[in-house]
């Protein structure tokens, strides 16, 4: 069960991955700009810094694919309701159904694992375990679907078709995220591919032509030009991830 969708952490794995490539890509960056080695080695620090942006972009991963998930999940429940099971039952279920699509490590496996033990073993409510999953997740849709299974617990209603109903909706939604991904995606490629212009044409200069910028590199004032240079590589590559961020 994972305690909060909104924040990841990397694992001891994960971290030793990060932090050589991330030690790695700093270090020639900034050697590239001062060919100093002192320098680079000090500078291939600031990966440190860079690990909340990392672990946030996981995290939304993380929720995006437990959408995706959810959406199967809810295809399951309505087969189930429909051959007359009560939610918890539909619930356990759920997780031999789910088991031929997904692996043991995926977030809507653990959150059906975690589900079948309080309700076989410790005889929770399903709706408390679904309100649970909806507080955990953050997740709009989730809470949606929980809240309106609620009231038609409390009220009354038909299960069934608020469940396939949920599932239409949802299924609504993600098509049009898709397309909006592939529409943006490859702007943000182009973009991704401009950023890192200077950077090949700084490392082709340093190979061909090197007696050409060696007073940027031995020079006071090549000093300065190169790390405005750098300031301004690194300043164009955020503003262009932020300009191809789209919420949906």
């Amino acid at each position: 069960m994972i305690k909060d969708y909104t924040k990841y952490e990397l694992t001891g794995r994960e971290k030793r991955i990060f932090y050589f490539a991330g030690y790695g890509t700093v270090f020639f960056v900034v050697y590239l700009f001062y060919h100093s080695i002192l320098l680079s080695a000090v500078s291939g620090c600031l990966v440190y810094f860079l690990q909340p942006l990392v672990e946030r972009q996981l995290a939304e991963r993380r929720m995006n694919l437990l959408t995706v998930q959810f959406k199967d999940l809810l295809y399951s429940l309505s087969a189930s309701v429909a051959a007359g099971r009560q939610m918890g039952e539909a619930l356990v279920e759920a997780e031999q159904n789910l088991a031929v699509m997904y692996e043991a490590k995926e977030p809507i496996m653990k959150e059906l694992r975690y589900m079948r033990i309080n309700l076989v073993e410790n005889k929770e409510s399903d709706k408390v375990l679904l309100k649970d999953l909806a507080t955990r997740s953050k997740n709009e849709d989730i809470n949606n679907f929980v809240q309106v299974y609620a009231t038609c617990r409390s009220m009354g209603g038909d299960l069934e078709k608020i469940i396939g109903h949920t599932s239409e909706i949802l299924s609504d939604k993600m098509a049009i995220e898709r397309e909006i991904k592939v529409i943006t995606a490859q702007k943000k490629t182009e973009g991704r591919i401009i950023s890192m212009m200077p950077l090949a044409m700084l490392l082709m200069m340093n190979v061909f032509s090197y007696s050409y910028i060696e007073p940027l590199y031995r020079t006071a004032g090549g000093r300065i030009i190169m790390t405005g240079a750098l300031a301004g590589v690194a300043c164009g590559m955020y503003l262009m991830e932020k300009l191809s961020e789209i919420e949906v």
